[in-house]
């Protein structure tokens, strides 16, 4: 396919399609082959301004703020009626731009999305008026609460799940009643281009309803977390970028929603029973080659059931098969970038250079049909103590870090010994027994004989600094409303008032 003929996306702003004010573009590759894919308009602060006046715009003075609920939810519902008919278009986008194997593609992302996009058409026919409970003092008086859209909504998705992250803030932003500018990757913004095309061609939401830019996230997202139009931020991505948009964010006191990063435990206890909890803990290091926020790659195993675990725990992950992703047979694809590459390199450097020994050894295949892509194998490490970086860092790739541990206390004081609190599962014959572990694991999902597991209808986000509030279910839509207290006299009568005796002369009624 020559350059020219390439497609090209432009800006999504105020319910139109057009080039950033530089008309510069960069490319989107597909990370398996180098293949240039398709060329992304660039925006600067000027053309996210401009989104973001939509937005406001849209708020202020439109009609999807003040639509009842029920028609928004009818609205949402025709929306995803019609993204169903593009199911395998959208997961041709994911698979070529952000790597993932086309089994992930078309069975788990974009279904997922889907279903998650699904579920917020639900929720957004909701009462918007909730009573409270009778209030008698100091005087009889009716009171309930309002909940309200909040506003303009800057989003602001990672590179790893572009279109279930492109779901995920705004199916609930829009179902609240919000308006939104959205910032895909610069990586992966492929996929979330083609799900706000088709949202655009349904011609169901308002102009400036919903926008999209993309570019540099140092031009748009600080625009997006100083601008006094914006009234919240929600972000994806790592802790470390999380830290700055909550600073920026607070010049302007704005609503956050921060899903950050984590480095989450998979404990294997004694009585777990191997044939699963062998395939789910490399399911939990190494979906999408390890390139997600929740994967188990602090690997927690009893000294009892120790040395038959990681014999079949290597042998079955020496036979995972890498390859190019639209190849049905594969099971982990490319990474994103040949700096993900090297960044990965560098911490098994790393564990080599602690001490830590390497059952399994990440290379670079040697096949001619991977030479243009970002691949690399497997690594498992033993002998990790919990401080070395491989331990305590997100490295987002397949690197799985192996603990050896004598008693449940001691695993569950090392799985706590982080600065992150994202997941983690716990793998035991014995539910009872999982639970009360699950209960000690300061983190915000547990799974028990499971991992990777996101309903739409459960709370997902993170303890200490994994991130701040929660994503899906009736919390991730919380998330995105107002809560506005209404009181109303019942009184009647100025000298039941509270400030009567306290502001005024007494005064005979």
């Amino acid at each position: 396919m020559s350059d020219n003929s390439l497609p090209i996306f432009n800006l999504y702003i105020n319910g139109q399609w057009r080039a950033g004010r530089s008309e510069h573009y960069e490319p989107a590759y597909d990370p398996a082959t180098g293949e240039v894919l398709a060329h992304v308009a660039k925006a600067d602060a000027e053309d996210t301004r401009d989104a973001i006046r939509a937005a406001r715009q849209a708020f202020d003075h439109g009609a999807w703020p003040n639509m009842a609920p029920g028609e928004r939810s009818r609205i949402l519902h025709q929306i995803v009626n019609v993204l169903e008919e593009h199911q395998t278009e959208l997961a041709d986008w994911e698979m070529h731009n952000s790597g993932a194997t086309w089994r992930k593609a078309n069975l788990m992302d974009i279904p997922t999305g889907l279903v998650h996009f699904r579920h917020f058409a639900r929720l957004a026919d909701f009462e918007p008026l909730e009573p409270l409970p009778q209030i008698t003092f100091p005087t009889l008086s009716y009171n309930f609460v309002r909940h309200e859209p909040i506003g303009v909504c800057g989003q602001i998705i990672p590179w790893n799940f572009p279109f279930l992250m492109a779901v995920w803030k705004i199916a609930p932003a829009l179902a609240a009643g919000n308006c939104v500018v959205l910032k895909p990757a610069s990586y992966t913004p492929l996929s979330a281009l083609k799900l706000v095309e088709i949202i655009h061609e349904t011609g169901l939401l308002p102009p400036g309803t919903l926008n999209l830019v993309t570019g540099p996230g140092s031009v748009i997202g600080t625009e997006l977390c100083t601008n006094p139009l914006v009234d919240k931020i929600a972000f994806t991505g790592s802790t470390e970028v999380g830290r700055d948009v909550m600073r920026q964010a607070s010049s302007t006191v704005k609503k956050v929603t921060l899903e950050l990063g984590g480095k989450n435990p998979t404990l294997i206890l004694d009585d777990a029973e191997l044939d699963i909890a062998v395939e789910g803990s490399l399911w939990a290091a190494f979906m999408h080659n390890g390139q997600v926020c929740e994967a188990g790659t602090r690997l927690f195993v009893s000294g009892k059931i120790y040395d038959r675990f990681m014999e079949r725990l290597v042998d079955r992950a020496s036979k995972l098969h890498i390859g190019l992703p639209a190849d049905g047979t594969t099971d982990l694809g490319p990474l994103i970038s040949a700096g993900q590459l090297r960044t990965v390199e560098g911490y098994i450097q790393a564990g080599l250079d602690a001490g830590a020994t390497p059952v399994l050894l990440g290379r670079r295949p040697t096949e001619p049909e991977l030479a243009h892509g970002h691949f690399i194998t497997p690594t498992i490490f033993t002998n990790v103590r919990n401080d070395m970086r491989i331990a305590q860092e997100e490295i987002f790739g397949p690197v799985l870090s192996v603990i050896k541990y004598d008693s449940l206390e001691e695993a569950i004081r090392l799985a706590n010994e982080t600065i992150y609190g994202l997941a983690a599962s716990v793998w035991s014959a014995d539910i009872d027994r999982a639970v009360k572990v699950a209960y000690q694991i300061r983190a915000g999902t547990v799974w028990i004989n499971d991992h990777h597991i996101i309903s739409a209808e459960a709370p997902f986000g993170g303890y200490k600094q994994s991130g701040l509030g929660r994503e899906l279910g009736e919390w991730g839509m919380k998330a995105y409303s107002e809560v506005k207290h209404i009181h109303v006299d019942l009184s009647r009568v100025r000298k039941n008032r509270f400030w009567y005796d306290i502001l005024t002369p007494q005064i005979d009624d």
